[in-house]
């Protein structure tokens, strides 16, 4: 999936792979303080980039962390860190760190915040598993509550997403699904999730899981193709009875999931209306987006 990248942007300067670091008081390493997005790039062009920085920007104000760079600057740096690795599909992952402080909490300690652009090639996440239909299982791990670290401040502080995905790994599941504290389908280990059921798309509110860039997508998407779109909580039910269920994300892209808990979904293929819209979006990802060269 991962190939090796020759050039890492770190602060202005570019650095190779085995001379690209950061000090090991920088609060990102220290606490997870910091925000970071997950972007792809396909033939030649970054997709959906103004929707990313803009997330990834509305995180840091949250948590009060000031960038280093403007917007239009860490656009920039991207499209230069693409250009020195000399690629036109890739995955890319910029990040914005608290920077370096001490080893106490306080983020005033921290006296400028860091950038960190990672660009690497990037194939199928999923493989062949996009034909066939991944399985997925349900974890006792819980969404953390929106009110104690808000789900669409994309923090370095993934821990909720791992301890989902060890737990969805020894269950002998391609991906997770997370229920928030009130027995909500939140989402994913690193997606969100949709079902579809009697010809309608629907997916949950954007409270309890990451409001989506592939999400959005797929919410445009939905009334071009005249599939019917519903927003709403989702439980157990509700999934083990769809008539198709897959997720999103930038880095999975829309993939169909066609068993849950040992349930066969639908006839345990992916479904007509799933593979509408992975046909639609990949000729989005190829057509659109912010031109590299």
């Amino acid at each position: 999936m991962f190939t090796t990248t020759e050039y890492i942007y770190i602060d202005g300067k570019f650095y190779d792979r085995a001379d690209a670091k950061v000090s090991v008081f920088d609060h990102g390493l220290l606490y997870g303080d910091g925000v970071f997005e997950g972007i792809r790039a396909y033939n030649g062009r970054v997709f959906r980039l103004d929707e990313h920085i803009d997330r990834m920007y509305d995180g840091a104000k949250a948590i009060m962390l000031q960038p280093p760079l403007s917007k239009a600057q860490m656009k920039k740096a991207i499209i230069d860190t693409l250009k020195k690795n000399k690629l036109t599909d890739a995955y890319i992952r910029p990040i914005i760190t608290r920077g370096v402080g001490d080893l106490g909490l306080d983020p005033r300690k921290c006296a400028k915040a860091s950038v960190i652009i990672i660009t690497v090639y990037w194939g199928a996440m999923y493989g062949d598993l996009y034909e066939k239909g991944l399985t997925a299982v349900s974890v006792s791990t819980r969404r953390n509550a929106s009110e104690a670290l808000p789900t669409n401040i994309k923090s370095l502080n993934y821990l909720n997403n791992i301890l989902a995905k060890i737990e969805a790994n020894e269950k002998g599941g391609d991906e997770a699904v997370i229920f928030d504290t009130r027995g909500n389908i939140a989402e994913g280990s690193g997606d969100n999730i949709f079902i579809i059921k009697g010809g309608k798309v629907f997916t949950p509110p954007v409270l309890q899981n990451l409001n989506g860039i592939t999400r959005a997508c797929v919410v445009e998407l939905c009334p071009k193709l005249k599939i019917p779109f519903v927003e709403q909580n989702l439980g157990y039910f509700d999934m083990y009875t769809a008539d198709e269920v897959f997720v999103t994300g930038t880095a999975a892209e829309i993939a169909p999931i066609t068993k849950i808990d040992g349930r066969i979904i639908g006839d345990g293929k992916p479904g007509p209306i799933t593979k509408k819209l992975m046909a639609a979006y990949k000729k989005l990802t190829q057509t659109t987006g912010t031109p590299i060269k």
